[in-house]
């Protein structure tokens, strides 16, 4: 039976708001006036470091999927209300279900490091090279403590932006929003530390990548037991934000890079009618080739935006009745959250996956792999890296001398002593909660996992940086 008030529901970890409303603007207004959603305004989208305001950030972005999301959302209601919302446990939720659609797509990003997806790699690459060899030292006796070490080791392999913002949300920030609103973030349902699923399994694809990290995994359990989510199984509306990111991105990039000067609008509207003759896909060659020519009317200066204007117009809407039929059709599963599909992807032979794939190879082949993007990747990842190399002294360190240093008691290490200085009192204070709530009885399983929580804290730090900041730290401490 699908009943939202079994899901939209006003509990959270502590001073709960008995009203519902009250409730989800409190989440509202913790998520707009978080630091961490406001350093989305500093992080890459595509191109790093960008100076040209008009160019996507993650934040823009992030306002750009929230509009889509409120979209699908209110689309979904209008079309329920004909057999009664009454019949889905949504009478009174109309406000809550569109408002955790919406903000739940602005926090879709805030997990994301600085320089985007490509640092994740960096940081998964530096773990693998230089903080596992560390972890290999311990002693692991115990079958306890043997299975914590290996849990480990695969759990700081797997950073992903995805699982940092249910960190960033729940330790980093303590927001303590809604349980609802936290986890319609769970994007992908698999911990950091579960090995990838084969694709057969029946939730392949919603545990394809990391949604959350060992360090949480506790907490994930505990929220999903409130609302009745099944564990690997996703939150009823995370689908909607991962079906508004999609839309999103379809025509932002190579916007973008018609500002950016890598592309010139003749160029764009070419490569696309020529992508969709290939294809034989006249849906999406018929749009384009309208809004080509309402666009060319226009006065110079303005055919760009004109064109991208009317094909967003046409697209988005065009997409969100498409994901909406979809939800809508699939209701049940979507609601259990055992839908193994993101909704753009469902219908592979509907017009609108084929137009969505043409735009996606045609970004990923002229400007994901444009020299200038891939030269701003590179030096994100050589300050990603070299900052990871300059916080190395910390991990080195045994648990008592980092218990010395946080007290801020001399130790041997006067680089380590510079270092803890620079990182963040809150990621302090989140490594220190966690580490108190360890058992100690288990002297090597103790050890492991002060250790573990010391990675993260570095990580925390790092991928808490915004793109100008890492670039300052970088240049500051290698004395450039």
């Amino acid at each position: 039976m699908i009943d939202y008030t079994k899901k939209i529901t006003t509990d959270r970890e502590f001073n709960p708001i008995d009203n519902l409303d009250y409730s989800i603007e409190s989440d509202r207004g913790r998520i707009l006036s978080s630091p961490a959603f406001r350093r989305l305004q500093k992080r890459t989208q595509v191109f790093a470091l960008e100076l040209n305001a008009s160019i996507r950030t993650r934040l823009t972005h992030s306002l750009e999927v929230a509009q889509v999301a409120r979209f699908i959302a209110k689309t979904i209601l209008s079309k329920l209300k004909r057999e009664g919302l009454g019949t889905y446990g949504l009478e009174e939720l109309e406000n809550a279900f569109v408002s955790t659609a919406e903000m739940t797509s602005l926090l879709h990003d805030i997990g994301n490091p600085p320089f985007g997806h490509f640092a994740e790699q960096t940081i998964n690459k530096w773990m693998k090279e230089n903080a596992v060899p560390i972890l290999d030292v311990f002693s692991a006796t115990t079958p306890d403590s043997q299975s914590i070490k290996e849990t480990v080791a695969k759990d700081i392999c797997n950073y992903d932006g995805n699982a940092q913002a249910i960190r960033v949300i729940s330790k980093l920030q303590r927001l303590n929003l809604s349980y609802t609103q936290t986890l319609s973030v769970l994007k992908y349902t698999r911990g950091a530390y579960e090995t990838k699923p084969p694709k057969e399994d029946a939730l392949s694809y919603l545990k394809k990548k990391p949604g959350f990290y060992y360090s949480e995994h506790a907490f994930i359990e505990k929220v999903q037991q409130t609302l009745g989510v099944a564990s690997g199984h996703r939150f009823p509306l995370t689908y909607i934000m991962e079906a508004a990111d999609d839309i999103s991105y379809l025509t932002a990039d190579l916007e973008d890079a018609v500002e950016k000067g890598i592309l010139t609008l003749d160029q764009v509207y070419d490569l696309i009618k020529k992508a969709c003759e290939a294809e034989g896909e006249d849906y999406l060659l018929e749009i384009i080739e309208d809004r080509y020519n309402q666009a060319k009317q226009n006065d110079e200066p303005y055919q760009f935006n004109m064109f991208f204007t009317l094909i967003k117009a046409k697209l988005v809407t065009s997409l969100v009745f498409h994901v909406v039929d979809i939800y809508i059709e699939n209701h049940a599963a979507i609601f259990q959250g055992s839908f193994n599909c993101a909704l753009l992807d469902y219908a592979k032979e509907s017009k609108y996956y084929k137009a969505v794939k043409i735009l996606e190879k045609l970004s990923a082949k002229h400007i994901y792999q444009n020299k200038e993007v891939q030269t701003l990747e590179l030096q994100g990842y050589t300050i990603v890296n070299e900052l990871l190399n300059i916080y190395k002294p910390i991990l080195e360190l045994s648990a008592d001398d980092f218990s010395k240093l946080i007290q801020d008691e001399k130790i041997d290490c006067f680089i380590a002593m510079r270092l803890i200085r620079r990182i963040s009192s809150k990621q302090i204070v989140a490594y220190k909660n966690d580490v108190k709530s360890l058992e100690r009885d288990n002297r090597e399983s103790f050890q492991i996992l002060e250790w573990y929580y010391r990675v993260r804290l570095v990580t925390d730090y790092i991928s808490g940086m915004t793109d100008d900041f890492a670039l300052n730290e970088y240049q500051t401490l290698m004395a450039l």
